[in-house]
């Protein structure tokens, strides 16, 4: 009998594993952490907006789920560190993290960008992946194993006119990936980053509000799939990446766009 398919959904089940994802009350983290929510995994969902990740969590717990809310921002890094270790105290472990948390910049050219929107930008998209994986690390060093996937972007492959501090941090989250997933490598811990392409997210909406319509768009236009993304997709690209179905790819940006990257 051929038990490829019960091996390769055993190797996808997160029972008795411990997930968290940063901002996970709406979007690609909401969905991501339902998703492991529904493998099986205790979901610490972590957002700077207290109001929809508890609504959130709790959602999943009426579903027979274990979750947890934390308010984090992960601009501030003793945030951070509580954030980790509410996790631990309450659940005993860290197996997997989703590094999600992220925000757009004000549009502008590089001579007119504020200062302050770079500080902001950055705070979050960057330095805040780099305090996430810091503390899950020191955690995951304990164990000697886990799982990390940091949500980079399309911005962090190529250029963007008026976008430049976005893009530069999410840049910058490929080269931590890189250079972390080197460190521990061997020693049980893989890390790996995706690179979203257009999904239909509040943060769309924002940027549509913003002025960013036209160029969203122009973007579709250039998806060969011809279509925006689906926030599960993402999902399944984040659990792919956490299980054990990867256990040989570390230190990889993976691109779930439609083929945009292809042009």
């Amino acid at each position: 009998m051929n038990t490829n398919g019960a091996n390769t959904a055993s190797k996808l089940s997160f029972k008795d594993k411990v997930a968290l994802v940063t901002g996970a009350g709406s979007g690609l983290g909401l969905a991501a952490a339902q998703a492991f929510a529904a493998s099986g995994a205790s979901v610490v969902l972590a957002d700077w907006n207290e109001e929809s990740v508890i609504s959130a969590a709790e959602e999943l717990t009426a579903q027979g789920h274990k979750a947890l809310a934390i308010r984090c921002d992960v601009a501030d890094d003793a945030q951070v560190e509580a954030m980790v270790a509410q996790t631990v105290a309450t659940f005993g472990r860290l197996d997997a993290a989703y590094n999600n948390a992220g925000v757009q910049n004000v549009l502008a050219e590089t001579a007119d960008s504020p200062r302050d929107d770079y500080d902001r930008v950055m705070s979050i998209n960057l330095r805040g992946v780099w305090s996430c994986m810091k503390f899950e690390l020191q955690q995951m060093r304990k164990q000697g194993s886990g799982a990390i996937v940091n949500c980079s972007s399309l911005g962090g492959l190529v250029g963007g006119a008026e976008r430049g501090t976005y893009h530069a941090a999410k840049h910058g989250v490929l080269g931590l990936t890189k250079s972390a997933a080197l460190e521990y490598a061997a020693r049980g811990i893989r890390i790996n980053a995706i690179c979203p392409g257009l999904f239909w997210t509040p943060m769309a909406d924002q940027m549509v509000a913003s002025g960013q319509g036209e160029a969203l768009d122009a973007m579709l236009k250039m998806i060969p799939m011809g279509r925006h993304g689906r926030v599960e997709e993402i999902a399944d690209a984040v659990l792919f990446l956490c299980s054990e179905a990867a256990s040989y790819v570390t230190g990889q940006s993976i691109s779930v766009d439609g083929g945009f990257v292809m042009r």
